[in-house]
């Protein structure tokens, strides 16, 4: 029988249970198919009443979920190499088949090692708390805060320059490092106060400006106690030195990293219109990945949002050149040199995501071209140094990360195609199989990944996320790896004309190939009776789904391939009242939308060409012109002096205990925004 009340297509297995059960029950068949489904349904209502009992703070919870995530891989990897392979031998299914099997099998390892990593969470907002002003009666900590800068155009810098000198900290210096040697962001500086700083050439670049700032401030009469870095994108909240330098209470911590947020939707949330819906890429990096990271003792620097102790610079002799990723192996410097690294999960500052798909790809490529340096380097995971295991393993999950989840991405479209065209067997099983092997073991993953993330992790956009980079990544991975030496450091391009729609055709190009042959194959499995024969059982049936799930990936990553036009947006704004007071009359209007030019207000319509004043919380009494009717406002250009657009700059980014974005997947929401998307509709947002 296939099984009596069955747990598992494999006859036999639970035999015990089976006679047990059919002693106090009447006898329930089921085919294969039946029992391996059912495994899923059990799963599935685990699932379901899972949210009820775990506490993804509980690192018990956290061990005993991923413990099982990690068991049902292990299963499936075991079922994968005993059954589902081609027989040995100098053919093209053995060739396929165990190349598939060998790249699924190193993901899978980098996949167990993220579990471990992930089992374990900290969070220090308490520590912080307790730990405010820590210094008591001494000094005031001097605190020198860093905005590299290179191409940025005025309105990136102004609103982080702005920022950083309203932090709420006394004894503190804002230094702006040009290595772009433009007058008019001297001028800029000298006018706000800010000290300039510039350098002949840019060797070592964003490391080598930051060092040539630190050799200004050791040959200052008194030099800082921390440095804290900024990219030229990134606006500090208020607290951002104060909740940062709490943490400094333990003299063995070299640096504090922070979280990057970012006031604006990256491509694949902007071009899928799914930005109040969908997290950014980055999200569970910065909320769940680096807290668990935290809680081994292996979080690393990110570059900007974070603040590092003078004297632990001094000591490693400043940021390293090796790498162009100068962040990650500051932290293998620090702790080589027996520091701490930790992680403050709290929305101190945020930033500017790249906007474009090609600055998105550059900017990841880049991180995944560093970290293979990083790997051949002095600190290099086998390198004679000072550091820890886990350090090393830090090293080697990274490593795994870039070289495997991306190339894994590109073979799954590949593979398939080796069927349709050559009649290639790349997956040999019984599709009973499959269902209880690779079934459980997915649908387990989604459950443990999305209860320790708030559900961020969704079929289809994960996978949509992974590839559009797959190709550039999965070539610096091995670009890296083999020469890791005589590399440029390629900045993120940051603003500029957003305001076309813009094709991708040379990012595009490859997934359209790859759709068309896909579709191609599928057409020709439908008309050929080549295959109509039994030679690769059911494993037929499993690349038949997996063609059509491929399908639907590339069809939505072509789809985000296509850059919709970006305007000015903030992603928190909230509608609120506000004062329009003209020719001695006081309107109450609601406030829907504000930029640093114009507003929407509507419950009064107003005549084009009007003027008055518009009274702005935080801001101020603003001059306003009626620039368009509306049917139920108007939207008004703003005069805003000096004062007032400092203001307006503060209060869109730097308020305290306020993200901006979405931290978590609203699956209503989602689906609508997708479904809008994917009929061509233009999104409302």
């Amino acid at each position: 029988m296939a099984g009596l009340v069955a747990f598992s297509s494999k006859p036999g297995l639970w035999t015990g249970c089976g006679t047990f059960c059919a002693s106090m029950l009447p006898p329930v068949f089921l085919s294969e198919i039946g029992a391996a489904t059912l495994q899923l349904i059990l799963l599935l209502g685990v699932a379901l009443v899972l949210p009820l009992f775990f506490d993804r703070d509980r690192n018990m919870h956290r061990t005993l979920l991923l413990a099982c995530a990690a068991l049902l891989a292990a299963r499936y990897a075991w079922w994968r190499a005993t059954e589902t392979l081609a027989p040995p031998g100098w053919t093209l299914d053995m060739l396929a088949s165990w190349s598939l099997f060998g790249l699924e099998a190193v993901a899978l390892l980098g996949n167990m090692s993220a579990f471990l990593i992930m089992t374990r969470r900290k969070d220090r907002s308490r520590e912080a708390d307790a730990n405010l002003g820590w210094w008591g009666d001494a000094q005031v900590p001097r605190v020198a805060i860093l905005i590299a800068t290179y191409n940025e155009d005025f309105e990136v810098l102004e609103r982080t320059i702005v920022g950083a000198k309203s932090l709420r900290h006394s004894n503190k210096e804002v230094l702006v490092l040009d290595d772009g040697r433009r007058d008019w962001l001297r001028d800029y500086c000298e006018k706000l106060g800010v000290r300039y700083i510039r350098r002949s050439e840019n060797k070592g670049s964003k490391a080598g400006n930051v060092n040539h700032a630190l050799e200004c401030l050791a040959a200052d009469a008194v030099q800082p106690d921390f440095v804290a870095v900024l990219d030229a994108d990134f606006v500090p909240h208020y607290g951002f030195i104060s909740r940062t330098l709490a943490l400094f209470h333990d003299p063995d911590v070299g640096l504090v990293q922070t979280p990057q947020h970012f006031f604006n939707a990256d491509p694949i949330q902007h071009n899928l219109g799914i930005s109040r819906s969908y997290p950014d890429e980055q999200r569970f990096f910065f909320d769940h990945v680096q807290p668990s990271r935290d809680g081994w003792g292996i979080a690393f620097c990110c570059g900007t949002s974070s603040v590092t102790r003078w004297t632990a610079l001094e000591q490693i002799g400043g940021l390293p050149t090796e790498s162009i990723t100068e962040d990650f192996m500051l932290t293998l410097k620090l702790q080589n040199s027996g520091w701490k690294t930790v992680y403050l999960e709290e929305p101190l500052t945020e930033g500017l995501a790249p906007e474009g798909l090609k600055e998105y790809l550059t900017q990841r490529a880049r991180w995944c071209l560093g970290l293979m340096q990083i790997a051949r380097s002095s600190l290099g995971p086998f390198a004679k140094s000072n550091l820890r295991i886990r350090d090393r393993w830090s090293v080697i999950d990274s490593m795994l990360f870039w070289s495997t989840t991306f190339s894994f991405r590109l073979a799954a479209l590949v593979y398939p195609l080796l069927y349709w065209f050559l009649n290639v067997t790349v997956v040999d099983a019984r599709l009973a199989d499959v269902i209880s092997y690779f079934g459980t073991y997915y649908l387990m993953i989604m459950v443990a990944l999305n209860n320790l993330s708030r559900g961020m992790v969704v079929p289809i956009l994960n996978d949509v996320s992974q590839l559009i980079g797959a190709i550039p990544i999965t070539k610096a991975a091995f670009v890296g790896i083999l020469k890791p030496k005589g590399h440029p450091f390629v900045v993120t391009a940051k603003g500029g004309d957003r305001s076309g729609i813009i094709v991708q055709w040379r990012i595009l190009a490859p997934f359209a190939a790859c759709l068309f042959l896909t579709l191609l194959g599928l057409a020709l499995g439908i008309a050929s009776d080549r295959f109509a024969f039994n030679d690769a059982g059911d494993g037929k049936g499993v690349i038949l789904f997996w063609t059509l799930y491929n399908i639907l990936v590339l069809a939505v990553t072509i789809i985000a391939c296509i850059e919709l036009p970006r305007r000015e947006r903030h992603i928190a704004d909230r509608p609120e009242r506000v004062d329009f007071i003209s020719d001695g009359t006081r309107l109450r209007l609601w406030m829907t939308s504000l930029t640093l030019d114009t507003a929407r207000v509507r419950g009064e319509v107003l005549p084009l060409g009007k003027t008055g004043i518009l009274d702005i919380q935080d801001v101020g009494q603003v001059d306003a012109t009626v620039l368009a009717e509306t049917a139920d406002g108007a939207r008004l250009l703003l005069k805003l002096s000096e004062t007032q657009r400092n203001a307006l700059l503060l209060r869109f980014h730097a308020a305290d205990d306020t993200a901006p974005g979405v931290a978590q997947t609203q699956s209503a929401a989602l689906l609508r925004d997708l479904l809008r998307r994917l009929s061509f509709n233009r999104h409302p947002h």
